[in-house]
């Protein structure tokens, strides 16, 4: 009865709030954003099955089209079909991330199922996928002479519907659905039980003595965040990353290193309604039976299909080729550490004194204080840093605007314009953190991807940065970490491949998962060149540009604790391959016993956590990582080998170089196979001779 009154009320709500759904109607916004201050909770729902019912009529005039299928009338249309839907939920998904409240995560856990439903019943109709095969089968039909990215697209959508399940008996396709459904449902669970575990723990600090370490900044950030809370007078410590890292990093009471790092690295792993043990073991459950149900003998084979690596070997060689000099360098950087830890009386170094007493040494080796460069990293001068690098690079301009819908009122919104003056698209920046409100991290996404519309005509795009940066104080900007400035410029690599994509169909518009990552770390390569630094490096207060002194210094030292942050990636590379490289699940299946078997076995020294354990191990779990959170190192090999073609030339803004790249890679995103995008650009194989020499790895 509850199920039938819920449906009862959805389709009521449906009737009366399409007309004046701001989802549903057409945007008559500047540049087209969306509406945002028009959009509420109750929208999202009605919106959802109004372009669901949508979608579905024009899936039925494919397959009930009585024309023999041909590129237009069914590859084609099948590429245009569903814009609504992919509108509203590329809204919703953002709001979601960014202010999520109680409402917008009751919303999500009804709209899941739906969507999976929905997406399902499409890859598993039959009569649409003989109209896709039959196209595939004649895609290289001198008769029809589709281009190559035609054939490209009929390529990827008959693979599509393989994968979906076309090929499987009915009773097969029904499992599948269930098994879909079913890791959806748990894959949100997964990231609202992290959300709210992340946000609901904090450290209340009420002697002042106990601050020792922290800058001043931190300590009003802390004592910002305890007046919010209802403590003032007293400091608050968060397990958002802009908290919690410096925290680890300067804080001088080891006792309470210890307590947040203990509180970080357990989040949904304390036996509470937030814990996510049993939610991981049934997801990896789930997707290997999604696996083996479509042929595959692991679910990373499957996953790792259509990636550039193709297989679990290649993924595996290619970690093995780079983690013993990771984990090398990591011994020796420990080496230092327990130096300086032992004058303060520590015999044994726990994960929690790491980043500590790395500082220190990285201090006493360098005379480098890492703090002095951030008071030249404000936050307004590293955006304009990036837009100038994207100026130099490809011509194009960044202008702010004022008169278009804010997605949140912190956000920053503007337009990106190619060197001939057309329009690129539109940028929102929203980089300040909100603890459980805003999901942690950084990332970037859209809110419309660049498309051709049906007349033919090119759709630019809209796509926003998202960071958790500590925000302004009274007395300060907003001040950058070295780590947080190479974020912005990492995830602006991402929004930049997205406002130069020039690809003709939807199917074509994403890279694939271990390609996606080259834009944005090939663009962190600018961030701390000396022709870059001294246009944006400037101190908050005096203007000053950033003296060569320090940027020496700061390079000097740029590889000191690679050791640590490779093998805590790497650390956590190996888990989530050995994870989705299961062939079975024992019943009794522990995750933290098979993460600390697995970690064993590889070598990892016990003073290194991975940088992500499995109950908070976002990326794989709920963010589309899985058997794929490689895919960093995989880029980074290449982003390396990319920069040294920029390095070859004697100019890092080679106009040849960045020609290319953007004519072979960046406009063309997913239109070939990803190596040969890339080796058209290089004109050779990459090699990971760069890599190892950038990151000072023999």
């Amino acid at each position: 009865m509850k199920k039938i009154f819920t449906i009862a009320l959805i389709a009521i709500m449906t009737v009366s709030c399409t007309e004046k759904n701001p989802l549903l109607k057409e945007w008559k916004t500047p540049y087209g954003v969306p509406p945002f201050e028009e959009i509420k909770a109750e929208h999202y729902l009605p919106a959802f099955n109004k372009a669901i019912e949508l979608h579905n009529k024009e899936i039925s005039q494919i397959v009930a089209s009585k024309a023999e299928p041909d590129f237009d009338n069914t590859i084609l249309a099948l590429d245009r079909s569903g814009r609504l839907l992919k509108r509203v939920n590329l809204v919703f998904g953002n709001e979601e991330a960014i202010s999520s409240t109680e409402e917008i995560r009751k919303i999500s856990t009804e709209v899941s199922p739906l969507l999976s439903n929905h997406y399902s019943e499409i890859m598993q109709s039959d009569k649409l996928f003989q109209r896709v095969k039959a196209v595939y089968e004649k895609r290289t039909s001198p008769q029809w002479k589709l281009s190559p990215d035609q054939i490209r697209l009929t390529e990827e959508t008959y693979l599509d519907f393989v994968r979906g399940g076309s090929d499987l008996a009915p009773e097969d396709k029904a499992r599948l659905k269930e098994l879909d459904a079913r890791i959806d449902s748990l894959q949100i669970l997964f990231s609202q039980n992290l959300l709210s575990e992340t946000a609901g723990w904090t450290l209340t600090i009420d002697n002042p003595e106990d601050l020792e370490g922290l800058s001043e900044d931190f300590i009003a950030d802390a004592a910002a965040r305890a007046e919010a809370a209802g403590q003032a007078g007293k400091w608050v410590v968060g397990l958002d990353n802009p908290s919690v890292m410096p925290f680890l990093q300067n804080c001088a009471r080891r006792e309470l290193r210890i307590k947040v790092l203990d509180a970080y690295s357990n989040r949904c792993n304390n036996n509470n309604e937030f814990d996510n043990k049993d939610v991981v073991r049934q997801i990896i459950d789930l997707k290997l039976q999604k696996a083996r149900l479509l042929g595959y003998d692991s679910f990373a084979a499957y996953a790792l299909e259509r990636k550039m690596a193709a297989s679990p070997e290649a993924v595996y060689k290619l970690l093995g080729e780079v983690w013993p000099a990771c984990l090398a360098a990591a011994r020796s950087e420990l080496d230092d550490i327990k130096a300086i830890a032992d004058s303060d009386g520590i015999s044994q170094i726990l994960p929690a004194d790491w980043r500590y007493y790395a500082a220190k040494a990285r201090a006493a080796k360098f005379a480098f204080d890492e703090g002095k460069v951030m008071e030249y990293l404000q936050y307004d001068n590293v955006r304009d840093g990036i837009f100038y690098v994207a100026n130099k690079l490809f011509g194009v301009k960044f202008n702010r605007i004022d008169n278009v819908p804010l997605p949140h009122p912190e956000a920053e919104a503007y337009e990106c314009s190619d060197a001939d003056g057309s329009s690129l698209g539109i940028l929102y920046m929203d980089m300040f953190a909100r603890p459980g409100a805003k999901s942690g991290g950084a990332w970037c996404t859209s809110y419309r991807d660049h498309e051709i519309d049906a007349q033919g005509e090119p759709v630019t795009a809209v796509m926003s940065i998202v960071g958790n940066f500590t925000r302004p104080s009274a007395s300060k900007p907003s001040l950058l970490t070295v780590d947080e400035t190479e974020t912005f410029f990492h995830e602006f690599g991402h929004a930049i491949a997205g406002l130069l994509s020039e690809v003709r169909y939807c199917g074509l518009g994403d890279f694939v998962r271990d390609f996606v990552e080259l834009p944005s770390q090939l663009n962190e390569h600018w961030a701390f060149e000396p022709e870059v630094l001294k246009v944006y490096a400037k101190h908050y207060s005096s203007g000053e540009v950033i003296p060569m002194e320090l940027v020496d210094k700061m390079k000097a030292c740029e590889n000191y604790g690679v050791g640590f942050a490779e093998t805590e990636l790497l650390a956590a590379m190996y888990l989530d391959m050995d994870i989705y490289s299961l062939k079975q699940i024992p019943e009794s299946f522990d995750i933290l016993k098979f993460e600390d078997e697995a970690m064993k076995a590889r070598g990892l020294i016990p003073e290194i956590l991975p940088r992500y354990r499995a109950p908070y191990f976002l990326h794989i779990f709920s963010h589309g990582y899985d058997a794929g959170y490689y895919g960093y190192l995989w880029a980074n090999v290449l982003d390396c080998d990319a920069y040294k073609a920029f390095k070859e030339t004697g100019d890092i803004f080679s106009p040849k170089v960045a020609g290319a790249y953007r004519r072979e890679i960046l406009s063309r995103v997913n239109e070939d196979d990803a190596m040969t995008l890339y080796t058209n650009f290089r004109g050779a194989m990459p090699s990971t001779a760069p890599f190892m020499e950038d990151h000072g790895l023999r």
